[in-house]
């Protein structure tokens, strides 16, 4: 049975209302034995990036076809034939050099995919820090009471807009920083100053692609998890890994046929990248490419075998 008492890492409770429950968290064991069913009450959940508009690595283009340029067809691909848990929607449109599209237009696309899908949203930005706060804060109101989780929160930008989008409409955030543990205590702790609950907190302490800084987001996602079993309840959330990332490693997506079949060379690039996540410390998997997540589960079920057959 999956552990009730002793839970240190808290659950956090995503989607709701007409649409399906995704319980991210709720660990009683460090790495590694976190992977093993009988210590955390929920399994890793994987959310499938979608793009608007679309910019993907030639193989993942390749592999889904036309389906991209509508991304409220692209969502219900990924949860109807490729069974994600969640879709992570990333509203890249709105930054300055992709089209600079306004809040209120990014907001008609999550409405739009909204409608397509019964899982849960992760909704992004674009990265430009001085944009993402209203753009998240107009998503956060058009997805009012559907338990999104708002992509996201760091310590330099208007984080409280963010924040306070989400309280009132009853959404999750990420919190994100580049690789540290002091600062993402430090974020932590500010968004829960400003009345954030705990159990509506994600980190994204961010994850490096494999051959490229992989052993620093490993490091660092599995010191946050000591600490929290150590005592330190603010980082005793549970942790997103975006392990799509993987494909910003020219191994993953360079055609070199000497490196092996590109088509099988980029999913599994993404699905190590994943795997190791997930030993540091993962909760939740942001994954582009169908081959990499259905091997990731594959070896997430192996190791979820029993003990006697292990």
């Amino acid at each position: 049975m999956p552990c009730v008492e002793d839970t240190v890492v808290c659950e956090v409770v995503l989607g709701g209302g007409g649409r399906r429950r995704v319980c991210v968290g709720g660990v009683c064991a460090p790495p590694p034995l976190h992977v093993y069913p009988e210590n955390r009450r929920n399994p890793p959940a994987v959310a499938m990036d979608i793009f608007d508009p679309p910019r993907l690595p030639k193989p993942v283009k390749i592999f889904y076809g036309d389906v991209v340029q509508d991304v409220a067809e692209w969502a219900k691909i990924c949860v109807k034939k490729y069974h994600a848990d969640l879709v992570a929607l990333h509203l890249i449109g709105t930054h300055p050099q992709l089209g600079g599209k306004s809040p209120k237009e990014a907001a008609k696309t999550v409405e739009e995919v909204l409608q397509a899908v019964d899982v849960p949203l992760i909704i992004g930005g674009s990265g430009d820090k001085s944009r993402d706060p209203e753009v998240l804060a107009e998503a956060a109101e058009t997805a009012e009471g559907e338990g999104c989780l708002l992509n996201s929160a760091s310590l330099d930008m208007n984080y409280g807009l963010v924040v306070e989008a989400a309280k009132r409409c009853g959404h999750a955030v990420i919190s994100w920083v580049p690789l540290s543990l002091p600062l993402q205590r430090k974020l932590n702790r500010e968004l829960l100053r400003l009345g954030l609950p705990i159990d509506r907190i994600v980190m994204d302490p961010t994850t490096a692609p494999l051959g490229y800084g992989l052993h620093y987001s490993v490091d660092v996602v599995e010191r946050i998890r000591r600490e929290a079993f150590g005592g330190d309840a603010v980082l005793g959330v549970p942790i997103l890994s975006g392990s799509s990332n993987a494909w910003g490693a020219r191994e993953a997506r360079l055609e070199k046929p000497e490196w092996g079949p590109l088509e099988l060379r980029g999913p599994l690039w993404e699905a190590v990248n994943a795997l190791a996540m997930f030993l540091a410390g993962a909760d939740l998997l942001l994954m582009m490419h169908p081959k990499a997540v259905e091997l990731f589960r594959q070896m997430v079920k192996q190791l979820a075998e029993p003990k006697e057959a292990r």
